[in-house]
């Protein structure tokens, strides 16, 4: 009985927000601005919650309290508070110049808008396709997620790639129907919820064990280490380093970029991005605290699994924590849907537009993006079911690659001597440091293969390879490094190149002034 209970909620909580996008998709015009950006008509309300559950995920709900009950709840200060605030003033930087921009040239995506002012279709394909590398292991991220949690709320009965299959379909479903509009009316809704269900989850739990003072002391017994700041894990280095690549890298994710262009007016792109550090705070706070007190109450968490279910499991009845793994899902898909929405648009519009068929149809746009959602949605699947990453690891890697291109974009916003060389250059050369090191085993490997071509050389190219690609260095990660990386040889190559005939270095001041 409690199975069909938990899968009822879950199903029902599904079958309600597709009615949503129904609705939406009978109000959708079959224009891709309509259908990308809800023709730029969101207001406050909308815009800030389909953010907020957009950038909401498994991340979030599974791996944030997992490290906040293995490392203590200082993660809080990191994304709660940290990330809260810089990416509000990311939004303001770069995502008020990007509104200014779209309105007034029409601009759908960051590759659009880039490679219209450096004239340049390899530089807009080159963001594109960065940027499809990086979604990919984020949707996989987040189906991960599904199927986890409901192996877990279900004690195994939903096998993992049953869990991951669900959220997949529904998610190529919802996003074929609803486009932007419907996306956003429903991101309303499950953040509102999460929101909701993760404050009375966190109630329920404290009121069931005698108060935030008992679970605090029963972690001080098991734990005391976790009171206190700083630790092995949370060094200086590593806070400042994971804050300053998640809030950079959110920035540049196609999914919440997209969402610069798409506000209704100047006042609600304004006021959403002030209420932005608020309702960050409003959630995290809640969500890695029950992560931290679960590690003083005693809460079985199983090798591999995830602590949120786990300690709703042990602490509230079969309904309401069916009712909040449904607003976990809900986060997850609020992402998954508008990453696919996103996806298909940089495929679309930034590759097979300038490089297929410069010709294409609205209509046959129209198609192609639903067809892509499809095919990028079954891909990330499959691969996640073989995946052997973390859900932190699959994170980190997505934020990090996100946030190599945030300082090139920045300098091309805001510094008219900014070439097309310069940005291509940063972007590149930050992608290539991050990415080998990610791969420097792979890199080693293929030395050591060459080493009957190379002879004395081999040993030689090892060590400069696993000095040069670390992961840390001096504590600092390697996305931070990639990051410094990219704005040094963005400023100086542009420094020592000429604009090319075809770029237009005015369209981003002229017109432009601070306000």
């Amino acid at each position: 009985m409690s199975l069909r209970l938990q899968l009822g909620i879950i199903v029902g909580y599904l079958l309600l927000a597709l009615s949503i996008g129904v609705v939406a998709y009978r109000l959708t015009d079959r224009t891709a601005e309509d259908f990308y950006l809800a023709s730029r008509t969101l207001g406050t309300v909308v815009l800030l919650f389909t953010t907020f559950a957009t950038l909401l995920s498994a991340f979030t709900f599974f791996a944030g309290p997992n490290i906040a009950y293995h490392q203590g709840p200082e993660w809080i200060l990191v994304m709660g508070l940290m990330d809260g605030i810089i990416f509000a003033i990311l939004w303001y930087a770069i995502g008020y110049k990007q509104w200014l921009l779209g309105q007034q040239y029409g601009f759908v995506t960051l590759g659009e808008m880039l490679g219209d002012r450096f004239g340049s279709r390899r530089l807009r394909g080159l963001v594109a396709g960065v940027s499809l590398l990086w979604l990919f292991p984020y949707v996989m991220l987040q189906q991960v997620g599904a199927g986890t949690a409901l192996q877990a709320l279900t004690e195994g009965a939903v096998p993992y790639a049953v869990g991951a299959g669900l959220i997949t379909a529904f998610m190529i479903l919802y996003v074929v129907v609803a486009g932007m509009r419907g996306i956003a009316w429903t991101d309303t809704l499950q953040g509102a919820f999460m929101l909701v269900t993760t404050w009375i989850a966190t109630i329920w739990v404290l009121a069931v064990v005698g108060g935030p003072g008992v679970a605090t002391g029963a972690l001080e017994s098991e734990a005391a280490g976790h009171l206190a700041l700083g630790g092995d894990f949370y060094t200086p280095q590593w806070m400042l380093s994971t804050a300053i690549v998640i809030g950079f890298g959110v920035a540049m994710f196609p999914q919440v970029n997209q969402r610069f262009f798409a506000a209704g007016s100047k006042t609600v792109l304004k006021r959403s991005f002030a209420l932005w550090p608020i309702l960050c705070v409003l959630l995290f706070v809640p969500a890695f605290m029950l992560g931290a007190w679960a590690r003083g109450l005693d809460v079985a968490v199983p090798e591999g699994g995830n602590v949120l279910p786990a300690v709703l499991a042990e602490f509230t009845p079969v309904w309401f924590a069916a009712l909040v793994i449904a607003g976990a899902m809900a986060a997850m898909m609020s992402s998954s849907d508008s990453m696919l929405l996103s996806g298909s648009s940089y495929f679309t519009r930034d590759l097979y537009r300038p490089f297929v068929d410069r010709s294409l149809s609205d209509r046959r746009e129209d198609l192609l993006a639903r067809v892509g959602v499809v095919v990028f949605a079954t891909a990330a699947f499959a691969a996640s079911l073989v995946t052997p990453a973390t859900l932190f690891e699959l994170g980190d890697a997505a934020f990090s690659g996100f946030a190599q291109l945030a300082l090139p974009v920045g300098v091309a916003l805001y510094w008219r001597r900014t070439t097309r060389a310069g940005i291509t250059a940063g972007i590149v050369g930050s992608q290539a440091f991050y990415l080998s090191t990610l791969f420097v085993d792979s890199l080693v490997g293929a030395i050591e293969f060459l080493t009957p071509l190379l002879g004395g050389l081999a040993p030689a190219l090892v060590t400069v390879v696993t000095t040069v690609f670390q992961g840390t260095y001096a504590g600092w990660t390697a996305g931070i490094v990639g990051m410094a990386i990219g704005l040094v040889v963005t400023v100086g190559v542009s420094f020592v190149t000429r604009p090319a005939a075809d770029e237009r270095r005015a369209i981003y001041f002229d017109g432009f002034g601070a306000d």
